[in-house]
């Protein structure tokens, strides 16, 4: 595989793995678009193990309360956190004092783990066509305006509850759709139930987290035996750190972005991509 595509792909994941706008859609086209080859299952993994960095990267400090959480441990995270968040000694205010959002989580997470496991093989080998990935791109795109439209956004992490949980776990789910956007789908729903934009896009890349971890390990799992060619060495690092790199500047972005912007920027973006897609599977099948 040559350096450049694993660069290219790698910031098309970093970018796209964190912005409602589908990676799995944009890792398609791009390839799609410069006749590149299928780079294949083992890069797969190291794009895939690049945003999981990044997001632990950035989110570290939330997950170290929600331990401490668990195992009953007092006292907050003695320092500043990411995004901008502060965490004061003998508090919790990373997550509003919301000592049930780990298992909120776990349960979220089974419905897009069930999916995942069962159908992301035939959904990457049958639903990869500009007449599922644009339809895809603007539905969930006319969610998202909806979700703003309608929701209350008055919720933070400390008000996120057990249904809101399953809404957008069930939301994940979807994502394995090519198109629909595992970030997207999640920000809509949390939209919808009432989060406000930063929380729904906070709450979004948590529970991406365990989902991203496992679908490395199902990966590393199919080709285990295998092992890494040595042609694919240098291509799997780069892979890592560009998209890890990428996709943590992506997060700290995002989370500014929302503090004063809509989602209105990617709603069009969908939509016009989408359009695009279609016009173009339709010029190819006449």
């Amino acid at each position: 595989m040559p350096l450049y595509q694993a660069i290219v792909l790698a910031i098309v994941q970093g970018l796209t793995e964190f912005l409602p706008v589908s990676s799995t859609a944009h890792l398609w086209i791009v390839p799609w678009i410069l006749k590149w080859k299928d780079p294949g299952l083992t890069f797969d993994i190291a794009l895939h193990a690049g945003t999981l960095v990044a997001v632990l990267g950035y989110f570290w400090r939330y997950w170290l309360e929600m331990i401490k959480m668990v195992l009953g441990i007092k006292g907050g995270s003695g320092g500043p956190a990411n995004g901008g968040v502060p965490a004061k000694a003998g508090s919790v205010t990373l997550l509003g004092e919301n000592r049930q959002l780990f298992w909120y989580l776990v349960i979220a997470t089974i419905p897009g783990g069930i999916a995942g496991w069962l159908f992301e093989r035939a959904a990457d080998e049958q639903l990869r066509s500009p007449f599922i990935v644009g339809p895809a791109l603007i539905i969930v795109g006319l969610l998202m305006w909806a979700g703003e439209r309608v929701g209350s956004e008055n919720h933070g992490l400390g008000q996120v509850g057990l249904l809101d949980s399953i809404i957008v776990g069930v939301a994940q789910a979807f994502s394995v759709i090519p198109g629909v956007s595992r970030s997207g789908s999640t920000m809509a729903a949390g939209l919808f139930r009432g989060m406000n934009r930063e929380t729904a896009a906070r709450f979004s890349f948590l529970l991406s987290t365990p989902i991203i971890a496992g679908a490395c390990f199902k990966k590393a799992w199919e080709i285990h035996h295998s092992g890494l060619p040595a042609d694919m060495r240098l291509p799997f690092v780069l892979g890592i750190i560009v998209s890890a790199v990428v996709g943590y500047a992506v997060i700290a972005a995002l989370l500014r972005y929302l503090e004063r912007r809509t989602f209105a920027v990617f709603v069009v973006y969908r939509v016009i991509l989408g359009v695009i897609l279609l016009a173009v599977g339709w010029g190819l099948r006449h």
